[in-house]
């Protein structure tokens, strides 16, 4: 039993869909898991396991920001022996060829965040999806008629960042859009040697002003839940 989570084991899935939102969390359980139980309801960060086609997933609320989302990767890794995890979230969008609910499977990320610096004494690390979770996820857009945006992502620590027009230096490298977890996870899913990906639902666009409602965000991106249930179910355990 984790400090955070609090579940018994057994109750945590070696899959699990990773949303910041807690509410986004419930809305997965209920809206795609069949028999979902509540396992965790510590501060109010809800996760759930359920069934998908015949298979055991959980969803868990991990806060928003790299230093939550840490925690609860955390615990997930260490405590519960998850084996893959998917983040399922929203982003902003940096490039113009994005519109408001593209689907972005984040190749990698960028992050002004010193959390690697401090963990790797000063080197940059590079932090990578994994790649049998990425091609599934890719191959499962593809499978629904959609074309799949796949791109660097900047991981960020501030959601009101004080420099904005530094995101046009990033632009101009490939990275496609912004978001505050990525990194992180990816991190983390290399030093327990497990499986990760960030697929996020492009939620208002950094250039032109467009976003959605915030219950449009906890409650419409179905297709990137759909998408990263694939793509697990596709996708070794091990």
């Amino acid at each position: 039993m984790s400090t955070h989570i609090a579940a018994s084991p057994g109750q945590v899935s070696p899959r699990v869909l990773l949303p910041g939102d807690p509410l986004r969390a419930r809305w997965i359980a209920e809206t795609f898991l069949s028999d979902a139980q509540c396992y965790s309801e510590v501060r109010n960060m809800l996760g759930y396991t359920g069934m998908y086609r015949g298979e055991p997933v959980s969803v868990q609320g991990s806060g928003m920001g790299q230093p939550s989302l840490a925690i609860y990767a955390n615990e997930l890794f260490r405590d519960y022996d998850v084996h893959q995890m998917v983040r399922v979230g929203s982003c902003g969008a940096l490039n113009l060829d994005l519109q408001v609910r593209d689907v972005v499977l984040a190749i990698s990320a960028a992050t002004d965040s010193a959390m690697n610096r401090h963990r790797f004494h000063g080197f940059d690390y590079s932090a990578t999806a994994d790649f049998t979770l990425l091609r599934a996820a890719y191959d499962a857009t593809i499978a629904r008629g959609a074309e799949p945006v796949v791109g660097q992502v900047f991981t960020s620590d501030s959601f009101y960042h004080p420099r904005p027009e530094l995101t046009d230096l990033l632009v101009e490298h490939g990275v496609v859009a912004v978001e505050m977890e990525a990194s992180a996870l990816y991190t983390l899913a290399a030093g327990y040697s497990r499986r990760a990906l960030a697929i996020c639902t492009v939620s208002d666009h950094v250039k032109t002003g467009a976003e959605t409602t915030p219950a449009e965000r906890e409650q419409t991106f179905a297709e990137m839940v759909e998408v990263a249930l694939e793509a697990m179910l596709a996708t070794p355990l091990r």
